[in-house]
């Protein structure tokens, strides 16, 4: 490996209409359109793709677009500040010239094709990438601007990546939704980004628990905590109130949901596959701010959450998240069923069941967050679209509802977070003065 990356942490590669509309979409979701299908791709014909969204997961996933794809090429990029375009595409340039080192080749840095021209900023950048000829887009911006983006791009005709979660409200999962309706009529191909999704040993272990391997779940635990977050950044006299926002998105519960949703959501996305991705009747939650430091720039987020979710048949699930510094770091899930226990543990490999039919998982561990992209390409040479719009519209609206719940200390069903006509972002996003986000209290705060 050679020494041209950037060490900059920041760059880092980190690893009732509508349930019928719901299933109609899911179910499509299985069959190659007639469409798509005759638009079978060459093996040699060149993908174009965008990234929109140049952060750390931005970087990341433009390195692994690039991987999946023989055909594949960096062609355009863009992000609010003008300032983070150049320093992921060194880290990418960085990363294609060490495969190249690696394979005695020249074809991987080949493979970076944004000239000056086809470098965006702004909060329009989004529809400037769209419009410069991509094919495939890869949506990395902080949340708040998911469903905004995902829209214009499916109205563009582009392929997808989109990370988790989709949205920060339950308006922006409507918005989710009806996008990927509009990606299905289309044939396009839409990929989310929970990863854990395409993890093999988390997936066995999975197809194990909902093929009967514990008998009936009943009970289910996960958790997400860790030490630390985000380093904030210090406001600097320049910056709008907006940009400084901006600047500190994780803390800030209308651009990043709060850390419950934006982060805690692939444990929340584990309790959801194994309930079958149906989803629940209703839940309550506790939570809080305890240790983050009273900053301007730590924002308005929580720094612990407990939620319990009540499901159909007596199931319930039960999940804790936290931020909290010399604590112990934990990201687990244990399954408890009518026939045995299951205990997953992912960060240190640990997949097996006791019980009536003792197991242990036996597949290999794989990069989940390069099977993504391996997979979403491999849907659009073959001219088979995948469309993972009503799982990760799911998945994203379970944390946001249990946010919801935490933050007005009320019950929230299913139905009203669905309903729910809670906007975090009604004031439009630009440069200039903007309203700071309060602290949640619940009790006075009101759910919407």
């Amino acid at each position: 490996m050679s020494n041209r990356r950037n060490d900059d942490p920041n760059l880092l590669m980190t690893r009732r209409e509508f349930t019928a509309a719901s299933a109609a979409i899911g179910a499509a979701a299985v069959f190659a359109s007639p469409v798509f299908a005759r638009s079978h791709l060459r093996n040699e014909q060149v993908l174009k793709v965008g990234l929109i969204g140049c952060g750390g997961r931005g970087t990341g996933a433009a390195v692994q677009a690039l991987q999946a794809d023989p055909g594949a090429v960096l062609w355009a990029m863009g992000d609010v500040f003008s300032d983070k375009i150049d320093p992921c595409l060194g880290y990418v340039k960085d990363s294609m010239l060490d495969l190249d080192d690696e394979q005695g080749t020249d074809t991987w840095s080949k493979k970076i094709q944004v000239d000056e021209s086809r470098k965006f900023s702004g909060f329009d950048a989004v529809n400037k990438v769209l419009a410069s000829g991509v094919d495939v887009v890869l949506l990395t911006t902080p949340p708040a601007f998911r469903p905004e983006h995902l829209r214009a791009s499916v109205e563009a005709g582009k392929h997808v990546f989109c990370e988790k979660p989709v949205a920060v409200d339950s308006t922006g999962v409507r918005s989710v939704l009806e996008s990927a309706r509009i990606a299905r009529e289309r044939s396009l191909s839409l990929m989310s980004g929970f990863c854990w999704r395409y993890q093999d040993q988390v997936k066995e272990t999975f197809e194990k628990i909902l093929s009967g391997g514990i008998g009936d779940v009943h009970t289910i635990q996960t958790t997400y905590n860790t030490t630390g977050w985000v380093q904030p950044q210090s406001r600097k006299e320049d910056w709008s109130d907006a940009e400084f926002q901006l600047r500190n998105w994780q803390y800030f519960t209308p651009l990043s949901a709060d850390h419950v949703a934006e982060q805690a959501v692939h444990a929340i996305d584990w309790q959801a596959w194994a309930m079958n991705d149906q989803p629940p009747i209703r839940c309550f939650a506790v939570g809080g701010r305890q240790t983050r430091p009273e900053l301007p720039e730590t924002g308005n987020v929580w720094d612990h959450f407990s939620v319990i979710y009540e499901y159909q048949g007596g199931v319930r699930a039960y999940h804790m998240c936290r931020h909290w510094a010399n604590t112990p770091s934990d990201n687990s899930a244990y399954i408890l069923g009518s026939e045995g226990a299951c205990t997953m543990q992912p960060w240190n490999g640990k997949h097996e069941i006791q019980g009536v039919n003792p197991w242990t998982g036996s597949a290999q561990s794989n990069d989940m967050y390069q099977r993504e992209h391996d997979v979403l390409f491999k849907s659009i040479r073959d001219g088979k679209p995948v469309n993972d719009g009503v799982r990760m519209s799911h998945s994203s609206l379970l944390a946001i509802m249990g946010r919801m719940a935490a933050y007005t200390g009320q019950t929230v069903t299913w139905e009203h977070a669905m309903d729910s006509e809670e906007n975090l972002n009604e004031q439009i996003w630009e440069f200039g003065n903007r309203d700071t986000p309060i602290l949640a209290t619940p009790g006075k705060t009101k759910l919407i």
